[in-house]
């Protein structure tokens, strides 16, 4: 995994290097070049500010009392708000701040234009002027929030000037505290060249919302004992050198930042291993979240054309492709690899297209297909709220789509169990409800299931359920809307024990045959016949999960086709 991130890094992110890393800063400190106070602006391009591919990093930043240079979070920088802290935080805040001063000092010898920001910080009626400014932008500003420096009308992290005077410090500092250590010569685990081993790994960014630190968590990391051994500290346990361990981490980042989606209490990035030509087209991993919905039948066909294109050898590019998907969350300042699946890209189109074949199904209202579903849409179907679906079921379902794996029980029985409770409310059925339903069929292997109503189907538990519309239907032909029909009385014992209520629900449909007139009468007797042969010489006593599903099922499918358009029913009604 680390190494196809490396990979990553290597042909899409350019100039990754010791010491530097993608930032994202929110607010600007505005001041002339003699360091007078001009305001405090928003960056304003993003709700959460502006990207600099290179931001300085400081090393062996756990030492404490220690801050990045040129961008930092608005308490490190302005001391805002430290008063509120204890005497120990207070203390500790005050020295990264003062490290913060120094390094902007430092630096100001070879660049003098930054001798402004140590001057503004240093004086104190002017950093009261930027506390209020704070204060009064309220909820808008976080102390977390990344700010920088703008001088006149430059934003030195904009610049380049300071890079070599950076380097060289950077270099100092890795330098000290490389002779602490007794590590050199160790073979690095990605690359295989002997290394100094970094002792503490830059951080993954963006899992805040799903366990994770604000300021970041580690993949590598081991701060006990019992992980530790032949003298290794923390990260060099795993040893890597600083160049591979910021490639990794600068590719994840971003991947994260780009396109990293939430997935109940884990976020799920994807990437390939050669870039695809057109990203948002090309990208089959990226139409189960939104389905490309510019075509009839939306992400199917687009999956079908993709297939047909690789077979055909017209894109031999995506035929010789790798795909990687990573779901992630944090803990304890750890990052969670919850899952990682990689193969090939051929495959990955396959069983893609497979899932929104198993997933195509009949409209509620029987005029045409279903529109692919995207597959938040399908974990949500499982439950009343999507909340309520605990975190493992919702990446067996998502390690499902990808592998063309099997529809887990578990979800066929909440598909089943949401889906009565549908019926018997008189809510319509969710179409990627019934679509999972479906799917769970095909994939077990039941060549006879379609997205329309199959009168041909081998099973009577299907046909029991077909047979429950029909008479629905009657009944409402008949008699108009009498509030608790067939439906709010029977559905459920007939979807359980069918053979105790059909007999007395076909007896009672022949008041409702007399009731109608005209070919309207006998359309529904054929249908009832007809169905009445397909369910053999006897009705099941009663049914399993598996077969209350299909009973479901051809409820759906038949209610759908019976609400075709009326000029279509009419035809079927002339005699």
């Amino acid at each position: 995994m680390l190494s196809a991130l490396c990979d990553y890094a290597d042909k899409n992110l350019s100039g990754i290097e010791p010491g530097f890393a993608r930032k994202q800063v929110k607010w600007v400190l505005c001041c002339d070049e003699n360091g007078r106070y001009t305001g405090l602006i928003n960056l304003g391009e993003d709700t959460r500010g502006r990207w600099f591919d290179k931001s300085p990093v400081t090393p062996n930043m756990n030492s404490g009392g220690k801050s990045h240079f040129l961008a930092e979070t608005l308490e490190t920088v302005t001391l805002f708000g430290q008063q509120e802290l204890e005497e120990k935080k207070q203390l500790a805040l005050q020295n990264k701040n003062h490290f913060f001063c120094d390094l902007l000092i430092q630096a100001s010898e070879s660049i003098p234009a930054l001798k402004a920001a140590a001057t503004l910080l240093q004086d104190s009626q002017q950093l009261a002027q930027i506390h209020a400014d704070i204060e009064a932008k309220g909820n808008k500003i976080k102390l977390t929030d990344i700010v920088t420096f703008r001088i006149n009308e430059a934003i030195p992290l904009q610049s380049d000037n300071w890079y070599e005077w950076w380097r060289c410090y950077y270099l100092q500092a890795t330098e000290e505290k490389n002779k602490t250590t007794k590590t050199n010569n160790t073979r690095c685990l990605i690359s295989g060249e002997l290394i100094t081993p970094l002792e503490s790994h830059p951080k993954i960014k963006g899992l805040a919302g799903v366990g994770g630190q604000a300021s970041g968590d580690v993949i590598v990391g081991m701060d006990k004992g019992a992980f530790q051994s032949y003298g290794f500290k923390k990260s060099q346990n795993a040893a890597m050198s600083e160049q591979v361990a910021n490639k990794y981490v600068a590719a994840l980042n971003f991947l994260i930042e780009q396109n990293g989606s939430r997935l109940g209490n884990s976020i799920i990035t994807h990437w390939y291993k050669e870039t695809l030509s057109a990203p948002v087209e090309d990208d089959p991993l990226a139409w189960l979240e939104t389905p490309p919905e510019n075509q009839e039948a939306g992400a199917l066909l687009a999956s079908k054309k993709m297939l047909n294109a690789i077979q055909s050898g017209e894109r031999p590019d995506l035929a010789n492709n790798q795909y990687y998907a990573l779901m992630l969350s944090g803990a304890a300042g750890r990052v969670m690899i919850r899952d990682w699946i990689e193969g090939s890209f051929t495959d990955l189109v396959k069983n893609i297209n497979q899932w929104f074949d198993d997933f195509s199904i009949i409209a509620r209202d029987g005029n045409k297909l279903t529109q692919a579903p995207k597959f938040m849409a399908v974990a949500g179907a499982l439950v009343r709220d999507l909340k309520d679906l605990p975190a493992p079921q919702l990446q067996q379902l998502w390690h499902t789509a990808i592998n063309n794996s099997f529809i887990p029980y578990n979800a066929l029985s909440q598909a089943t169990l949401r889906a009565r409770i549908d019926i018997i409310n008189n809510n319509s059925p969710l179409h990627a409800r019934m679509g999972l339903i479906k799917a769970y069929h095909c994939r077990k292997g039941d060549k006879h299931m379609q997205p329309n109503v199959n009168p041909q189907h081998p099973e009577a538990a299907y046909h029991c359920g077909r047979l429950l519309a029909i008479l629905a239907r009657l009944q409402y032909a008949a008699l108009g809307d009498v509030g608790a029909g067939v439906i709010q009385r029977y559905y459920t014992a007939t979807s359980q024990t069918p053979a105790l209520l059909i007999g007395r629900l076909i007896a009672n449909a022949k008041n409702h045959l007399n009731k109608l007139e005209g070919g309207l009468g006998f359309w529904y007797e054929d249908k009832i016949a007809e169905t009445m042969s397909a369910l053999g010489d006897s009705i099941p006593k009663t049914l399993t999960l598996e077969k209350q599903s299909l009973f479901a099922l051809g409820y759906y499918q038949q209610l759908a086709e019976m609400k075709k358009k009326k000029t279509d029913i009419q035809s079927e009604t002339k005699t």
